[in-house]
């Protein structure tokens, strides 16, 4: 019964990883590659296989038939043993076990259409939240597309401000640092302290200059200035 149920468990993992990289699984058809793929897949699974046995104290066999009928095995320990175990496990496996199991599968395959409708869902989602597929979309489905890309806009700005706060902060106590340093270095070896920025300058009466802007015609502007003096 548990290993009836590791092998849906099993079954379902690699049902769910199909469906959620859409991975197609079919036969390969040039005989090279075919042949290929067969030689590193059983190198995996016979590596693999060893590992669960050392890893997980577990007795393994493993049977393979390439497609020319070579046999290729690994035994944990004797594969005479290991068959000879299953088959007292297999005849304990009553109807109602059987019909336990049956039911576990449905369940779990009911349970994958809908994990594979989500993900549908979610990916349709994505591609219209990226412009994509809004051909079939109703006035009201834009807007609400419209709305969470607004808020989701909100969100990336107030982010986006509190990182620009958190840096400007930042700049401001390593300036009061370096200011610190520069006073201290200045007052230790007798240099003099360096002048002032130019936003802290002050502007000289004598640098005052009178300026105006004049926006009109040329014989317009001459007879105001010839007004003025």
């Amino acid at each position: 019964m548990n290993k009836e149920r590791e092998l849906l468990k099993f079954q379902v993992a690699f049902l769910l990883l199909m469906v959620r990289g859409k991975t197609q699984l079919k036969r390969i058809e040039n005989a090279t590659s075919r042949q290929v793929t067969f030689s590193k897949r059983r190198n995996g699974l016979l590596k693999k296989a060893f590992e669960l046995s050392v890893l997980c104290d577990a007795e393994v066999a493993l049977i393979i038939f390439s497609p020319r009928g070579k046999l290729y095995e690994f035994a944990s320990s004797s594969m005479l043993d290991t068959i000879a175990r299953y088959r007292r496990h297999a005849k304990d496996d009553t109807p109602a076990t059987l019909r336990s199991v049956e039911q576990d599968m449905q369940q779990l395959k009911q349970e994958a259409a809908i994990m594979m409708k989500k993900i549908e869902f979610l990916e349709a989602s994505k591609r219209q939240l990226l412009g994509e597929g809004l051909e079939a979309c109703s006035i009201d489905e834009v807007q609400r597309i419209e709305q969470q890309l607004e808020k989701s806009l909100n969100i990336i700005r107030a982010r986006k401000n509190h990182v620009f706060d958190e840096q400007i902060e930042q700049l401001r106590e390593k300036e009061k640092t370096l200011v610190a340093e520069n006073a201290m270095l200045s007052e230790k070896y007798g240099i003099p302290p360096q002048p002032k920025r130019m936003d802290q300058i002050e502007s000289s009466p004598s640098s005052d200059v009178e300026t105006e802007l004049f926006i009109g015609l040329p014989d317009t502007r001459t007879k105001r200035v010839s007004t003025q003096a």
